[in-house]
């Protein structure tokens, strides 16, 4: 009975005791690999796949580490020469403590990876021309994809999930490399707007005297070589229009931005009609809003109308238990897209991660583990795969200077302590001794968590 179920699975099933020989075989696995199944039973599973080795086969690595790998991408030729490309979850067989096989489960790939290559060659016979990368758009990023155990990160997911079934307009400010967009286009991708078009503009990117017709569009004939062409809020009508680093705006051409905001009416450059539009705005910074209020890079009334939904991501640095789970996820993506077969790493390398102060936050992670995978020959990410500069860091460790950004935010808890106890937490006082705006002082106040009880917060 147990043979006939494993038999009626449409995947592949592979068991193999403690020394690689098989103990099961079922027929799907038989038909990927274009053999019989008693050619492989019994057999070890090397001899049956001679391009395999103890590095690169999954059932030999389980066995070895007895530590499972999931969803791990493996390509091979099989006895009769034919490559095979397999997804694989691959997991050790235990009787107690001790290891006594594993079992893989192989979802066949190679037909649709074939069916694929012959698309693209039909494509270029048509087109009579070598095939060019497609292009895409919209948001491909979800709520899964935003990895942490961090309580403030997941109540940023429970604020993204709110602000998701709204139309308002929605704030974000986090570092730069922190995820801002990965978070942007989860929004949209939850909403009711996940259908309609989702558009991502860098406001620092568009020259100024683009800036107008790039986003409202353009009338014919309003200037030298202007023809009838939709600005970026036409196109994002009925989806979601993310505008990144909108301060980097001019304070003049915020105004229009807020009467497009309140109104929801555009009109093109040079054109005289008005058109009504259905969008969702979504902007980001990477300075907090009050610091680009205080420095006039950001008008005050074009903030309040945006900030119905503010949300702030927290950097790397404040959530440095997500720094293994990210990593694996890394390890993961680069499995897949290097061919390889790394399942771990040392827990120098884990310590030394932590111990970084990532002002790149995850972008930088990303970036450093991809570096890893590259110069990784073996199973195991070392110390030696690190980029050259956490050697540096070692010698910045030994000395009894801080960074200045730690610095920084030491002092200022200090004095905004001391000035609160003065005052006998009085926000309103203690803002002025400090000579800082109130709306700063209490920003300050929520970002170090610094609280005052039982006394006037007038």
């Amino acid at each position: 009975m147990l043979e006939a179920i494993l038999e009626s699975i449409e995947e592949a099933i592979h068991a193999v005791n403690s020394e690689g020989i098989t103990i099961f075989y079922n027929g799907v696995a038989a038909k990927h690999d274009g053999v019989e199944i008693n050619e492989v039973l019994g057999k070890h599973v090397l001899t049956v796949f001679p391009s395999l080795d103890k590095e690169t086969s999954t059932l030999l690595k389980v066995i070895e580490t007895g530590k499972p790998i999931y969803q791990q991408a493996q390509t091979y030729k099989n006895s009769k020469g034919h490559m095979i490309d397999t997804v694989n979850t691959t997991l050790p067989i235990k009787v107690g403590d001790r290891i006594v096989g594993a079992v893989e489960i192989a979802k066949d790939l190679s037909s649709v990876k074939q069916l694929s290559q012959k698309l693209l060659e039909l494509q270029e016979k048509v087109n009579n021309q070598r095939t060019k990368p497609t292009a895409i758009s919209g948001a491909k990023y979800k709520w899964d994809d935003i990895i942490t155990t961090h309580p403030k990160m997941e109540h940023v997911k429970i604020l993204g999930k709110r602000a998701a079934q709204s139309s308002s307009p929605v704030m974000i400010y986090g570092e730069t490399g922190t995820g801002k967009e990965l978070l942007v286009q989860s929004i949209h991708n939850a909403s009711s707007r996940k259908n309609g078009p989702f558009i991502a503009q860098n406001c620092s990117s568009l020259p100024e005297s683009l800036l107008e017709s790039i986003l409202f569009g353009t009338k014919k004939g309003s200037f030298t070589g202007a023809v009838d062409r939709a600005g970026l809020f036409e196109l994002a009508h009925g989806g979601t229009l993310f505008l990144d680093e909108i301060h980097t705006m001019p304070l003049d051409f915020q105004t229009k931005l807020l009467r497009v905001l309140e109104d929801g009416v555009i009109r093109r450059v040079g054109g005289t009609e008005s058109y009504v539009v259905n969008v969702k705005v979504i902007v980001a910074m990477n300075e907090h809003p009050i610091t680009c209020m205080e420095k006039k890079l950001l008008r005050t009334d074009l903030f309040y109308r945006l900030n119905v939904f503010f949300i702030e991501i927290i950097p790397l640095r404040e959530r440095k238990e997500d720094i293994p789970l990210l990593v694996h996820h890394f390890i993961k993506k680069y499995n897949y897209q290097f061919n390889k077969l790394v399942i771990q790493i040392d827990s120098d390398v884990i310590k030394k991660l932590k111990k970084h102060h990532w002002l790149g936050n995850v972008r930088e992670l990303e970036h450093t583990i991809e570096y890893a995978m590259n110069m990784v020959d073996g199973d195991t990410i070392k110390m030696e795969h690190l980029p050259a500069f956490f050697e540096k860091l070692d010698i910045e460790d030994k000395r009894t200077i801080k960074p200045l950004r730690v610095v920084v935010e030491e002092t200022e808890r200090h004095f905004i302590q001391q000035a609160l106890a003065e005052t006998n937490g009085n926000i309103l006082k203690a803002s002025t001794i400090l000579k800082l705006p109130r709306q700063t002082l209490q920003y300050k106040m929520k970002k170090y968590n610094i609280q005052v009880i039982g006394t006037e917060l007038s």
